[in-house]
């Protein structure tokens, strides 16, 4: 068993086959299954179980790939030492980040990266809840998460940087005659345009998900007997907004959506009472390769931006 051996075995893993798995390593489809039968014979335990032109993780394969994942980023971490002491800048760095965080602060936080680290390939991956973030870091898919919850974030055995905290804001609906035209401003929610869940009585909503800091924060205003009125339920973060658009209803985002928000001809105002999500990045406790502690220090280094970055996070 040597490296390359666990790499394919990753690759079947993450694209879920064979055929998908050659294609990203450039390698013939006989080939790779050749190398992971051999990997199987050494380990002396299927790695997979084969129905038809699926393969699913046998129990074996369940307990390898954690391990896997360790063993494939330390001797990356190893090379990337090695490259910078040559003085060489390469490589790539695995980011996962739930929705409202790969807004902001990521898109900030990989421009300044880029600047200093241009040969640097980042690559995001999506998640939509804070476990998922904490398992990808955990099991090495990802080196670093960023998150957002209703609270400061901790977990064992995983470093913890805070990035800020984001409001939540209220995205109006062009359409409602919430308020007259002479009162509405380019930058309402800059300017400081507040509303309470009791002004948005009878208005229609977007909303997404149970799950998420956004939607706890409509079903605690239903709780409290304002009478709004769902009107769409989304799973995508990104269809909020084209559906305030169209003019569904108003939507509850965290304060990273609003530049968007203003950009696409949107309204937006702070909600009374504040509710906050806490933006933090995530990264393993061992030893990180040199592009991921390079990006950590940008991080860092940024000035959070107290009404402009987010993401909702589970509640609890």
């Amino acid at each position: 068993m040597d490296v390359r051996h666990l790499k394919y075995f990753l690759a079947v893993v993450d694209h879920q086959g064979f055929t998908r798995a050659a294609e990203r390593l450039l390698i013939a489809q006989p080939s790779l299954s050749q190398t992971i039968k051999s990997l199987e014979r050494d380990l002396g335990v299927p790695l997979f179980h084969r129905v038809g032109r699926n393969v699913v993780l046998s129990e074996a394969g369940r307990e390898l790939v954690g391990p896997a994942r360790v063993v494939v980023r330390d001797l990356e971490a190893a090379r990337s030492a090695i490259d910078e002491l040559k003085g060489m800048r390469r490589g790539r760095l695995d980011v996962i980040a739930m929705p409202s965080p790969a807004i902001e602060p990521l898109t900030s936080i990989i421009a300044a990266y880029a600047r200093t680290h241009p040969t640097v390939t980042v690559n995001v991956e999506a998640a939509f809840t804070s476990d998922d973030v904490v398992a990808a870091v955990r099991d090495g898919s990802s080196e670093i998460g960023l998150l957002g919850a209703d609270r400061p974030f901790r977990a064992a055995d995983i470093d913890v940087l805070p990035l800020g905290k984001q409001p939540l804001m209220l995205v109006l609906n062009p359409c409602s005659d919430l308020f007259p035209p002479a009162e509405r401003n380019e930058d309402d929610f800059a300017c400081g345009l507040t509303l309470r869940w009791e002004d948005l009585a009878g208005q229609r909503m977007v909303v997404s998900q149970r799950g998420s800091l956004m939607r706890w924060a409509v079903d605690e205003a239903l709780a409290n007997g304002v009478d709004l009125e769902i009107a769409v339920e989304v799973a995508h973060r990104t269809s909020v907004l084209p559906l305030v658009l169209a003019g569904l209803g108003h939507a509850v985002l965290p304060s990273s959506w609003s530049l968007l928000a203003r950009q696409s001809g949107l309204r937006t105002a702070r909600l009374d009472p504040e509710v906050l999500l806490h933006v933090c990045a995530l990264s393993r406790a061992a030893e990180l390769t040199p592009a991921a502690r390079a990006f950590l220090g940008v991080a860092a280094g940024r000035q959070p931006d107290m009404t402009g970055i987010g993401e909702a996070s589970p509640v609890g």
